[in-house]
């Protein structure tokens, strides 16, 4: 089994620094751009099967990927986005932040600590719901031989590679990952191997740093 897990092209929330979350919005000119050119990129992939976060942002991605090829894409609620409950559209950028308090201030510092937003979730939920699909997906006899698309999110993103990452108390490995950034993921007999990590198709003077974890630098998923 190979997996290809993608997050979500640019959108105008991602622009403006706003927390999506399980709101947010489709992608923007530059989204589908992006998402073009990794579609070309990827076009001798032979893919089996796609799993896509229901959000438009994610499904819209998967259906650039694989435009013009009869593969199954699958909504997949496991690997949405974290919600951030009452914080959605709040924007998050430094020197303009509209969320109260501090607690935010952990989900890029120390995201275990992270105690959630109201009505929203914690990066442990997230992990734990990945979680389930990840083994679920990779247990399945008849998936073993395939290759699947995995089209998610920043944070959704990095939960469900925890699952392979070696060191698994560094929960961001450098950031969220760029815009239609793929991680490729092997798995024999059980064991899921991270063969690539975070590989952008386009050019990287192109790679916008909206989410890096940098002291002074939180932005949004």
């Amino acid at each position: 089994m190979r997996l290809y897990v993608i997050r979500h092209g640019e959108t105008s929330w991602n622009v403006a620094r706003k927390l999506q979350g399980h709101a947010g919005a489709d992608l923007d000119e530059n989204g589908v751009r992006l998402a073009e050119v990794t579609a070309e990129g990827m076009q001798d992939i032979p893919f089996d099967l796609c799993f896509t976060s229901p959000l438009i942002r994610a499904k819209h991605t998967a259906e650039i990927i694989l435009a013009g090829r009869s593969v199954p894409i699958i909504e997949e609620p496991r690997i949405m986005e974290i919600s951030f409950g009452e914080w959605e559209g709040l924007c998050c950028a430094p020197g303009r932040s509209e969320i109260p308090g501090d607690g935010f201030e952990k989900f890029y510092k120390a995201p275990r600590e992270y105690p959630g937003a109201p009505g929203g979730e914690t990066v442990g939920d997230v992990c734990r719901r990945t979680r389930d699909f990840f083994l679920e997906l990779t247990g399945n006899p008849d998936l073993q031989e395939k290759n699947i698309l995995i089209s998610t999110h920043g944070c959704a993103a990095r939960a469900f590679l925890n699952n392979v990452y070696e060191d698994k108390e560094d929960f961001w490995h450098g950031g969220v990952p760029a815009n239609c950034a793929v991680s490729i993921v092997e798995v024999r007999d059980g064991s899921a191997v991270l063969l690539e990590s975070d590989k952008i198709y386009y050019a990287e003077s192109e790679r916008k740093d909206y989410f890096a974890v940098k002291e002074e630098q939180h932005e949004n998923k």
